[in-house]
């Protein structure tokens, strides 16, 4: 009785009890409901509807776009995060809950903002779409709102990392003669590299699921800009349920796997931190 240790929580089995009960009602209920609708088809008509040329020019926007707007943010937000954490300067703070910004803003009003901004008669359009640089209604502006809502995960999840890496370790390879080059190379590289990672799959993860700041921007031109979420909606409005359900399946099921590798890469980051 000695050795037991206060828990404030009730007992396992009613705390887990209601945990299934809130995860059931709130995630698995729904999940269930989606791939009992989905399973109603039969396989053509499933094959038929994920597979039609509307839906492969949405996925390879959807993938394509979130895969180029995730590496963005790996390369600025990797840059932003060390300049956060390794320097002091005037408005310092103001930049950190900047990067925060996404989080908090709608992300319909996200999508007003950038189309007032990158429209031809925007504060910057006017000056960009005389040089080529169209930042609405084209794949560019997709790129451009996915970026957007993605940055924060790379800078929020490499921030603790840089915090915690020790600046003796970059201060004795320059003792022994290291340049600058040579030691982010060979030690601040390979130690940044799996959470910078797993940032890249938290930014693509969120980029895949997002609707809202796109739909301003976009235009959700079909076959040019139209994306999968809202492929879904447009079937979800011309009541085709089993048009939206078969595309929804398809695009839970990479969600999935996309949460699987970010787990995965979890696990590995841990075995390079700890």
């Amino acid at each position: 009785m000695a050795n037991k240790k206060y828990n404030p929580l009730p007992g396992f089995g009613l705390t887990m009890g209601y945990t299934i009960l809130y995860l059931s009602v709130l995630v698995l209920i729904p999940i269930a409901g989606l791939f009992l609708k989905t399973f109603q088809l039969t396989w053509s008509e499933f094959w038929h509807l994920i597979t039609n040329a509307r839906a492969l020019a949405a996925y390879k926007l959807t993938f394509g776009a979130s895969l180029i707007a995730a590496f963005i943010n790996a390369v600025f937000g990797t840059l932003l995060a060390w300049i956060l954490v390794r320097y002091q300067f005037f408005g310092k703070r103001f930049i950190d809950a900047l990067v925060d910004f996404p989080f908090a803003l709608p992300t319909a009003v996200a999508g007003l903002t950038l189309s007032s901004l990158f429209a031809a008669n925007g504060w910057l359009g006017r000056y960009l779409v005389p040089l080529g640089f169209i930042g609405t209604n084209t794949p560019l502006a997709v790129v451009i709102a996915l970026t957007f809502v993605g940055l924060p995960f790379v800078v929020r999840t490499l921030q603790p990392v840089l915090q915690n890496l020790e600046q003796e370790i970059e201060e004795a390879a320059a003792t022994l003669g290291a340049s600058r080059l040579r030691t982010f190379v060979q030690i601040l590289a390979p130690t940044l590299f799996p959470t910078v990672l797993t940032g890249f799959a938290l930014a693509f993860a969120r980029a895949v699921g997002e609707y809202g700041s796109i739909t301003f921007v976009s235009g959700n031109l079909p076959f040019k800009t139209e994306i999968v979420p809202s492929l879904i909606v447009y079937q979800l409005e011309e009541h085709n349920y089993a048009g939206a359900t078969a595309i929804a399946a398809v695009l839970l099921v990479i969600s999935c796997g996309i949460l699987a590798f970010i787990n995965w890469l979890e696990v590995w980051t841990s075995r390079f931190n700890n």
